[in-house]
């Protein structure tokens, strides 16, 4: 299942590196209402956290109004209890490097353009959902971006003909086969 961001109120709480990897990745992924809650003194966080940034974590209140909430780099004795009464407000929440305290979680991914590739492995490796996210990385490079655009115009186009939708993924296929799209550097 991928999620629209830009339609979600999304909050994440923590600091340091991996607090600032997920604010990335969830600005990457088009999130528009983000909250993000520093409970501490971490400058490079609220320097690209900007006007999203809350000085202090979120109370019930707060919680109540997210549809989903990421918590990373937070000790135990913080994160428990903000998981906690999130998901007693129905609220999904993912504790990064916690597996038992997520409802969801956070894959590797490749952007391209329209193009999102996904690895998971349900939180049990995720350096090896990592490493394979290089590897795909290689073989669907960023050109990839403008072979989706080109498809989406010919799917449209297709559309208007009236274009049976079998039919036209035949000819997407066929048109990634005639162009060698799919070919992939070898794995060692």
């Amino acid at each position: 299942m991928a999620l629209a961001p830009h339609r979600l109120r999304l909050g994440l709480a923590g600091t340091g590196p991996a607090a600032l990897r997920r604010l990335r990745a969830l600005r990457a992924a088009g999130a528009e209402e983000l909250h993000v809650y520093a409970g501490g003194e971490d400058a490079t966080l609220a320097a690209e956290a900007g006007a999203a940034l809350q000085p202090t974590l979120p109370g019930e209140a707060e919680l109540s109004r997210l549809h989903m909430l990421w918590i990373a780099g937070m000790p135990r004795e913080q994160f428990v209890p903000l998981a906690e009464a999130a998901r007693r407000l129905r609220v999904l929440v993912n504790v990064e490097d916690e597996p038992d305290y997520c409802d969801f979680h956070a894959v590797a991914e490749i952007r391209r353009g329209d193009l999102l590739l996904t690895v998971s492995t349900g939180g049990a490796a995720p350096g090896l959902a990592g490493a394979i996210r290089r590897r795909l990385e290689a073989c669907f490079p960023a050109i990839w971006a403008e072979r989706v655009k080109e498809a989406a115009a010919l799917r449209q186009s297709w559309r208007a003909q009236k274009v049976p939708m079998a039919e036209a993924a035949q000819r997407l296929e066929a048109l990634a086969d005639e162009r060698c799209w799919l070919s992939c550097p070898k794995a060692n």
